[in-house]
C-alpha cells in the first residue's frame, strides 16, 4: 500500500519528517508489556466475523485460502504486538466469499472513518514481521490517536481530511478528564474529523506547535487542519468539553473558522 504526501505539503514535511529515526522506538513501545499468550480469534462463520469488526475500534483480519503459508505465523505473533487491536484469522470458504477474498489477504478495518485497507497476495509474498507490524501501527487509527512520526504517514494517507489536534501535556493533572471528554466528542464526528493528541510535553512535537502558532502559556489547545486545502484554526488555552470540541469542529466545517496559509507564512514555519 503506498502512502502519498502529495497535498498538505507544509504540515505534512513538520509531521513526518522524522518518520525514519521513530519506526523501530515506536515499534518497540507498542510491544512493552506484551501477553506472550494472545492469539487471533478463529473465525468459522460470518457472524463472528462480523462481531469482531463491529466491537473493536481497530480489528486486522488474515483470510488464508493456505494455512501453511509462511505468512500466517508471521500474522499470528501480531496480536501479541498490539494489545488494542482485535486480530482475527479465518480460511472459511463462505466468509472468504463474504469478503470477496480469492487469495491470501490481511484486510485492516477501523471504526474512526468506517475504512478497510487490504493487503493483497502481491504485498503478502515479501511482507515479513517488520512491515507488518509497520502495517498496522501506521494504518490503526482509533478514536484518538496520539501523534507521532509514524503515525503521520497515515493520518494524511486516511480519507477523513479534517484533523482535530489537541495539544495537551499528557503530564498534567487535567489529561485523563480531558482524553474522555476528548473520545466521547471524536464519536460524534466519525467519519468527519480525526481526533488527534498531540502530548507538549515532547520536545520532538515543538515544530506542530509552533506551526499553528502557538506558545506554551497557550496550551492547552485544539488545532483544526484540513489538509486538502491547507486551512487551519486554533482555539488557544481551552478547556476541554464535548461542547467546545463540538462547537469548534461544526464551526470549522461550516467554513467559518477558516483560516488560509499564505506562502510567506508557510515559508517561515518551514525554518523551524
Amino acid at each position: 500500500m503506498r502512502i502519498s504526501r502529495s497535498r498538505c505539503l507544509t504540515l505534512s514535511f513538520i509531521l513526518i519528517c522524522g518518520l525514519v529515526p521513530e519506526v523501530t522506538a515506536d515499534a518497540e513501545e507498542a510491544s512493552d508489556g506484551l501477553s506472550t499468550t494472545r492469539e487471533p480469534i478463529w473465525l468459522t462463520d460470518i457472524p463472528a466475523t462480523e462481531e469482531l469488526i463491529n466491537a473493536a475500534e481497530v480489528a486486522v483480519i488474515g483470510f488464508f485460502q493456505d494455512l501453511e503459508a509462511p505468512i500466517v505465523s508471521v500474522f499470528s505473533s501480531m496480536a501479541q504486538q498490539f494489545q488494542d487491536v482485535s486480530f482475527g484469522m479465518s480460511n472459511s470458504s463462505e466468509v472468504l466469499s463474504h469478503y470477496n477474498v480469492t487469495r491470501n489477504s490481511i484486510c485492516l478495518f477501523r471504526m474512526v472513518d468506517n475504512e478497510k485497507l487490504h493487503l493483497d497476495a502481491k504485498d503478502i509474498d515479501s511482507l515479513d514481521a517488520a512491515k507488518l507490524k509497520q502495517f498496522i501501527y501506521v494504518h490503526g487509527l482509533h478514536w484518538v490517536t496520539e501523534y507521532s512520526p509514524l503515525i503521520a504517514a497515515g493520518l494524511f494517507n486516511a480519507m477523513v481530511r479534517t484533523h482535530l489536534l489537541l495539544i495537551m501535556n499528557k503530564a498534567s493533572a487535567e489529561y485523563e478528564d480531558s482524553m474522555q471528554t476528548y473520545r466521547k466528542a471524536a464519536k460524534l464526528f466519525q467519519g468527519k474529523v480525526l481526533f488527534v493528541l498531540v502530548d507538549s510535553g515532547k520536545r520532538e512535537n515543538g515544530k506542530v506547535i509552533s506551526y499553528f502558532q502557538l506558545k506554551e502559556s497557550q496550551l492547552p489547545a485544539l488545532a483544526i487542519y484540513e489538509t486538502k486545502n491547507d486551512k487551519w484554526d486554533t482555539l488557544p488555552s481551552t478547556e476541554v468539553t464535548v461542547e467546545k470540541v463540538r462547537d469548534f469542529c461544526d464551526g470549522f466545517l461550516k467554513g467559518t473558522l477558516l483560516r488560509n496559509h499564505t506562502a510567506e507564512e508557510d515559508a517561515r514555519k518551514e525554518e523551524l
